[in-house]
């Protein structure tokens, strides 16, 4: 690979998703089973050989440094590659923090220049999907590109969510980028801004020294990219690969779900994923063990996880317990969830270290009503579960419920939460 240094941007937090991401950056997200949601980037970094990686990180960043650790799990030890956590380095207090992702880059650029850098590719740490970005590398140079911005055509309707950019026609890989709009109110393309940019190192210099006025210029696509188009070649790459947004609970739970069909559109078991097992100590973990008894179909069972019950259609994380008797069912269960005896959990996610206590009933209801405090953000049956929370024996907690972490036997007054309800 050429000499490109990339610098991801994973620092933000997503409000949708709600107790997942309170303590913890998007980035940082447990995905299918084993991963976090920065090692689908990585992993395609390390596939596409760029070996020299900037890590912008800012929101509640411990658990994705420790995941990301000295970058070893991706092969990114040496003295001329590496992993590099660039928190902000601007100023001391929240408003010094990056402001958005030119801004990102633009309190990091004496760090890209010094390592000289033909070209800067910049990109998202929150999505997952699979990519070689030499190949988007190849069409930029075939383009004799100052930037090229790669776009995707997502498979649902919610266009208002992102940057949209007009192409030149008639060019299967892209074409010239001749207009671009962040998150128009109406749709004026096709095409979605995946949150990756590619600069020649002199076209970046321009953006930086010539066009960075904070803090009127603080996110490449509302701001840098509109005035861009008239003063450089700036391309446009289309993706037709698989990629999955997750920004809301149910994308999030529904991009899970997709691994378990017959032929999953990212097919993470063929493709080499990598991932930090020493991080939620993954590598020292007994095998999974699924007792006598039990019924397991259509699931995701990893390391640790110990299983006496029935677990249909689910995503288990290392260490999960369900016990004899309790029945999973459509549910995604983080790291070290315990289920205890004659316990029925349905559409749920519990985020790490839950306890569900013996003969409670969790989720699941055939006409569930939206969640009341938060009807936008949770309608579709999904229950969410935050850390270090203690459900009680023989509770009742319906469906769209929101329990909020660190909450003990002592916080639920009552065994029963009607569905839509929220436990602050």
């Amino acid at each position: 690979m050429k000499n490109i240094l990339a610098m991801i941007l994973a620092g933000g937090r997503v409000d949708e998703l709600s107790v997942l991401t309170l303590y913890r950056p998007k980035s940082a997200l447990p995905f299918g089973g084993l991963y976090r949601v920065i090692d689908f980037p990585l992993s395609n970094l390390e596939h596409s050989g760029i070996e020299k990686v900037g890590v912008l990180s800012q929101y509640r960043s411990d658990s994705l440094l420790r995941h990301i650790g000295s970058g070893a799990a991706w092969d990114m030890v040496g003295s001329r590659r590496g992993i590099h956590l660039l928190p902000p380095m601007k100023g001391t207090v929240s408003s010094d923090w990056y402001k958005g992702t030119a801004d990102a880059v633009y309190q990091n650029k004496d760090f890209i220049f010094r390592n000289q850098p033909d070209y800067v590719l910049v990109l998202s740490g929150d999505h997952v999907y699979k990519m070689d970005y030499s190949e988007m590398l190849a069409f930029h140079q075939s383009m004799k590109a100052d930037v090229t911005v790669a776009f995707v055509r997502p498979d649902d309707h919610g266009m208002e969510r992102f940057g949209q950019g007009v192409m030149e026609e008639g060019g299967e890989q892209g074409g010239r980028l001749l207009r671009y709009v962040e998150k128009p109110s109406q749709p004026i393309s096709e095409w979605a801004s995946m949150t990756i940019y590619l600069f020649n190192a002199d076209a970046l210099h321009f953006v930086l020294d010539e066009m960075m006025k904070p803090p009127s210029t603080e996110h490449f696509g509302r701001d840098i990219l509109p005035v861009l188009l008239d003063r450089k070649r700036v391309f446009g790459y289309k993706f037709h690969g698989p990629w999955e947004y997750s920004r809301t609970i149910d994308e999030y739970w529904a991009a899970n779900m997709s691994l378990l069909q017959d032929r999953p559109a990212l097919d993470i078991d063929r493709w080499q994923v990598r991932t930090n097992l020493d991080n939620e100590r993954v590598r020292d973990r007994a095998p999974a063990v699924i007792g006598a008894g039990a019924l397991v179909r259509n699931s995701r069972i990893h390391h640790g996880c110990v299983v006496e019950g029935t677990v249909i259609n689910s995503i288990l994380f290392p260490g999960v317990t369900v016990a004899a008797g309790s029945t999973v069912k459509d549910s995604i269960l983080f790291y070290d969830t315990r289920i205890a005896a004659h316990a029925r959990v349905t559409k749920v996610i519990t985020d790490v270290e839950v306890t569900i206590g013996a003969q409670a009933v969790v989720g699941g209801a055939r006409r569930p009503g939206a969640n009341k405090e938060y009807p936008d953000l949770l309608s579709s049956g999904i229950t969410l579960i935050g850390r270090n929370t203690v459900i009680p024996v023989r509770a009742q907690i319906g469906a769209n419920c929101i329990i909020y972490p660190n909450k003990g036997e002592e916080d639920f007054s009552e065994k029963i939460i009607a569905g839509g309800r929220t436990l602050k």
